[in-house]
């Protein structure tokens, strides 16, 4: 059974000048109308997408390839999001206060005040279940489905990409006896 997957991919794009315009077309072009687009960062192309898939790795690594098709030559994923999240990020996504997660039992975070998302989702997930005489919570935690059930692909890619188990230039294994030597 395939599920919606919602999550933003972060291209490192080859040196030179890159007209937004163009990589914009080249987004749409590679089947994916609905995304958002981000150029703000000389050198960075941010894309936000909603995906299908069987799990949130594949969905990604198969969203990731069609676009790199369409890119410019030298591309680069360098980045899979959500992986760390700020309760400001769940906040805005649940449509709520930070304050109001900040109330509740949340993980520890990782780095710099910043949370794993798919901690943060098993937090979430155990919330909307509180024990007897608990208040439930005022978050309808479907509004980030999507995007929460992302979290655990984007950290695996990332990790994959940070120890070159996944080359970030074709998204496939590299060969390990050419990394030899």
């Amino acid at each position: 059974m395939t599920e919606q997957f919602e999550f933003e991919l972060v291209f490192a794009l080859p040196a030179g000048q890159h007209d937004a315009l163009e990589l914009s077309n080249a987004v749409f072009e590679a089947g994916f109308e609905d995304s958002l687009v981000g150029t703000g960062i000389p050198g960075l192309l941010g894309v936000e997408v909603e995906a299908d898939g069987e799990d949130a790795e594949s969905a990604i690594l198969a969203t990731a390839r069609a676009l790199l098709k369409h890119l410019p030559a030298g591309t680069q994923l360098r980045e899979v999001r959500p992986d760390l999240v700020s309760l400001a990020d769940v906040a805005e996504k649940l449509n709520i206060k930070r304050q109001a997660l900040q109330q509740r039992e949340m993980p520890l975070p990782s780095v710099g005040g910043l949370y794993r998302i798919d901690e943060l989702a098993s937090a979430l997930e155990k919330a909307t279940k509180p024990e007897d005489g608990k208040r439930r919570p005022r978050f309808d935690i479907a509004n980030a489905a999507k995007w929460l059930r992302a979290g655990y692909g984007a950290r695996l890619i990332n990790a994959k990409l940070t120890i070159r188990e996944i080359d970030p230039f074709s998204l496939e294994m590299p060969d390990m006896r050419s990394m030899k030597g």
